[in-house]
C-alpha cells in the first residue's frame, strides 16, 4: 500500500500541474511584442504537456484508490506566474516559469525518493518520466533567460 506521503505529494503535483496550464495559458494569451513570440509559442506547447502530467498524475490517484484534487481543494501558490501587469515584460514571465518548474523538479524528486521508499515502482517511474520533462523545460527557459541576460 502506498502511504500517505505519496498520495499528498502526488496531490499537489496533480494542483500545481493544473495551476501551471491556467498561467502558462494566460501568459501565452497576454504576453506579445516581438520577443514574446517565441516564448508565448513555448508556453503554447508547454500547455498540453503539462496537462497531460496531471492526466497521467490523476489516473495514478484513481489507481491507487484516491481522487485528484478538485476546484474546491485548490490553493494558488505560483506567484511569480501572474501575467505582468506590462504585457511586453517577457522576462518576469521567464523568470515565473523557472520558479515554477524548480518547483515541479522538486516535487517529483520527492516523490520518487517516497515512492522508492513505499516499493511502489509505478509511482516512481511515473516521477521518473514527468521529472524528464520538467528538466527539459527548465533548460528551454533558461536559454531564454540567457539571452536577456546579455
Amino acid at each position: 500500500m502506498t502511504s500517505d506521503d505519496v498520495t499528498e505529494l502526488l496531490r499537489k503535483a496533480y494542483s500545481d500541474e493544473i495551476e501551471t496550464v491556467m498561467n502558462y495559458l494566460t501568459n501565452s494569451v497576454v504576453l506579445e511584442g516581438v520577443s514574446a513570440e517565441e516564448v508565448r509559442e513555448s508556453l503554447e506547447e508547454d500547455i498540453q504537456e503539462e496537462l497531460g502530467h496531471a492526466e497521467m498524475i490523476g489516473q495514478r490517484l484513481k489507481q491507487l484508490d484516491e481522487r485528484p484534487p478538485a476546484s474546491y481543494d485548490f490553493e494558488a501558490r505560483q506567484e511569480s506566474l501572474q501575467p505582468p501587469e506590462d504585457s511586453t515584460d517577457v522576462l518576469s514571465v521567464i523568470e515565473g516559469v523557472l520558479e515554477a518548474e524548480e518547483d515541479a523538479i522538486d516535487t517529483y524528486r520527492s516523490i520518487i525518493s517516497a515512492a522508492e521508499d513505499e516499493d511502489d515502482p509505478v509511482t516512481e517511474d511515473l516521477g521518473v518520466t514527468i521529472l524528464a520533462d520538467e528538466e527539459a523545460h527548465r533548460t528551454e527557459f533558461r536559454g531564454f533567460k540567457r539571452e536577456y541576460d546579455k
